[in-house]
């Protein structure tokens, strides 16, 4: 696996680089925005926000917006709504300095083993029709009331989850366990961040909250 990591500090770069080599990971390492942008594909990008030339924010939403590729953010800001724009922008993860090296280690694998096939996707040759939403799994396309619909990796796989079991009610705990993973370490706000950012791509109406349960996916054909 070849990671990229985003990192200008060179004191805790390459110490980085060398445990990650050691545990068996291929390195690429740059030092500016600019250099994140223009390399070579890669299997998870670790993303340093505080960077010389560009804010991290902006370099995370231009790699989301071109790639699915894994995105862990490193952030030394330990305010709720940074993290929560971050996953906003695409982020798959992140980690507040200062950070354990085998934290970081469990991290990256952790997000490299729910994208390399632990996505919710039982059926991925079926294109899924619930009301006005339509969903090809195949192109990763979707649709609401025929208009183009442009979700973040982790939004798609939200989605599908939920339209696979129209007006079913899925727990929170459950969703967070199938969606992301049995050992998922952040808040369940993380949740709350993707509903609320469907609801807004979609319609408000499309994803019901069952206070104290979890979440429905309403299909719109079959509502009063």
């Amino acid at each position: 696996m070849r990671l990229l990591v985003v990192e200008d500090d060179l004191t805790i770069a390459e110490p980085l680089r060398t445990g990650l080599l050691r545990e068996g990971f291929e390195v690429d390492l740059v030092d500016t925005g600019a250099g994140a942008l223009a390399a070579d594909a890669c299997d998870l990008v670790l993303l340093d926000l505080g960077l010389p030339d560009l804010d991290g924010r902006v370099v995370c939403r231009q790699l989301r917006e071109r790639s699915n590729v894994p995105i862990i953010v490193v952030t030394a800001r330990g305010d709720e709504i940074d993290r929560v724009i971050l996953l906003e922008l695409g982020a798959d993860d992140y980690v507040v300095k200062p950070f354990g090296f085998r934290e970081l280690v469990a991290r990256i694998r952790a997000v490299l083993r729910r994208a390399g096939g632990n996505e919710p996707q039982a059926q991925p040759d079926v294109q899924i029709e619930v009301g006005l939403l339509q969903i090809d799994p195949r192109t990763r396309n979707v649709s609401y009331d025929g208009r183009p619909v442009a979700l973040t990796p982790k939004e798609h796989d939200l989605l599908v989850y939920l339209a696979r079991d129209p007006d079913v009610v899925h727990t929170r705990e459950q969703i967070i366990k199938d969606v992301w993973d049995e050992n998922w370490w952040g808040s369940t706000k993380t949740l709350d961040v993707h509903i609320a950012s469907l609801r807004k791509k979609l319609a408000p109406e499309t994803i019901e909250t069952v206070r104290g349960v979890g979440f429905r996916l309403v299909d719109s054909a079959s509502s009063p």
